[in-house]
């Protein structure tokens, strides 16, 4: 469903209706994601960074990490993948070649930002941009590079944290004009900003509501009356599995033993089911019966 679901998501976002699109990880929380029946998701580059690595999310993960956690998810599920690749790993012709790899891999929209490599969450403290005419040439290498013209460019700006609202206002509009579909102002303090930006564009905006972040919390509801087209919860699912593991762990730690609560752990056969082995034992079945002929 590659090429399906860049149309798809193409559709959605420019309905302005708020899609809600929650944060993976990996394969099987992208799995999840479509369980539960979410329209589209993203492939955080923070969750990759601490779930694979351990670590902050401070610009160490690579573009071939990111190429090969968007391929096993693509393998996955069918709803459409929006990926996070930070600042493009490195100048524009990196942007080029990190647009025309991950749309091979089948991302259906690539988000890039605007900080100096490496980059910072943008909900730390201390980011630095490189300069807005810099970051429209990446933009239009990316949207040069990519194959399938319904391939989305996120524009991303961290001006906000660095120079205040206006600037990153007035950056926006410029990456509006070097070619991006969507348009992404990170870590908005101000609920009367984020009413007033969504009418300031005519493209469809992203809002980023990260947990415990800089950003004042409003419902998808909230955010479709306002005209966002996407409301992201990069890492919902992250902290979520954190506080699930850190409660099993710390069950078993304390008692030394673990029963199928399904108040601590997912029960086995569930665990069975989103891996899809119900599949895999007819695929068995069928492959080892025509063996037998």
């Amino acid at each position: 469903m590659t090429q399906n679901s860049k149309h798809v998501l193409r559709s959605l976002i420019a309905s302005r209706s708020g899609l809600l699109v929650p944060g993976a990880y990996n394969a099987l929380s992208a799995r999840l994601v479509e369980d539960l029946g979410f329209g589209a998701l993203y492939l955080t580059g923070a969750g990759l960074t601490n779930m694979q690595l351990g670590l902050p999310d401070l610009g160490f993960v690579g573009l071939k990490e990111v190429a090969d956690q968007t391929a096993a998810i693509r393998d996955a599920v069918s709803i459409p993948i929006i990926v996070d690749a930070d600042t493009g790993f490195g100048n524009a012709l990196n942007v080029r070649r990190a647009v025309r790899v991950l749309e091979r891999a089948g991302a259906d929209a690539i988000q890039l930002e605007d900080q100096v490599l490496p980059k910072k969450c943008g909900h730390f403290a201390g980011q630095s941009l490189i300069s807005a005419a810099e970051m429209c040439g990446k933009l239009q290498a990316a949207a040069d590079a990519r194959q399938d013209e319904n391939l989305l460019i996120i524009a991303r700006t961290d001006a906000c944290a660095v120079d205040g609202i206006d600037a990153a206002i007035e950056r926006a509009g410029r990456y509006a004009e070097a070619g991006a579909d969507v348009l992404f102002i990170e870590a908005v303090r101000e609920l009367d900003d984020i009413r007033r930006l969504p009418a300031l564009f005519d493209r469809p905006l992203l809002m980023n509501i990260v947990i415990g972040g800089k950003t004042p919390a409003l419902s998808a509801a909230d955010l479709k009356e306002l005209g966002y087209g996407l409301v992201l919860y990069a890492n919902a699912a992250l902290q979520g599995a954190v506080l699930g593991m850190q409660r099993a762990l710390g069950a078993l730690s304390r008692d030394g033993i673990l029963q199928e609560d399904p108040q601590l752990v997912a029960p086995f056969a569930e665990r069975q089911r989103l891996v899809n082995k119900p599949l895999y034992d007819e695929l068995d079945a069928r492959y080892g019966a025509a063996g037998r002929e």
